[in-house]
């Protein structure tokens, strides 16, 4: 009597989990970025024997928020946290006019992907980097050759 019940809730169970598992391969992710801060460093063009040029800066974005023991945050003291962010340009015409117009200072824009990757430094030690790897949508804030004030 309970055998024939238990054997259909297994036999739905494997059922399940198969569909879940042929769903996973069909599964999409995403891995989008977007970034607003000012420019760390003009960037700089690299180019590795047999590979493309890169263009490369850093990116500053801040964090501010009040802290204090008030339920009103109007008071108490402001902090704030700076993360840095190494920008990768690899796309052609991109590439070209981030070096070109992209400045120290210049408040821009930047879409992209996360990417993390090893290289190794000139000390042959293995070293991982997280860069930002920037594709089509990279905008410049009042768009100036230099700083942008």
């Amino acid at each position: 009597m309970f055998r024939r019940p238990v054997l259909q809730v297994f036999h739905q169970f494997v059922r399940h989990e198969s569909e879940i598992a042929s769903s996973l391969v069909l599964e999409r992710s995403l891995n989008r970025v977007q970034l607003l801060g000012r420019v760390g460093q003009d960037p700089v063009m690299r180019q590795v024997e047999g590979k493309n040029p890169v263009t490369i800066f850093s990116l500053a974005t801040n964090e501010m928020w009040r802290s204090g023991e008030s339920e009103v945050y109007q008071m108490g003291d402001v902090s704030q946290k700076t993360t840095w962010h190494r920008i990768s340009v690899f796309r052609p015409g991109l590439r070209d006019v981030a070096y070109q117009y992209v400045k120290k200072g210049s408040r821009i824009y930047v879409e992209g992907k996360v990417d993390y990757g090893e290289y190794t430094d000139k000390n042959n030690v293995r070293r991982q980097a997280t860069t930002i790897i920037a594709d089509p949508h990279l905008a410049f804030s009042g768009l100036k050759c230099g700083h942008d004030g």
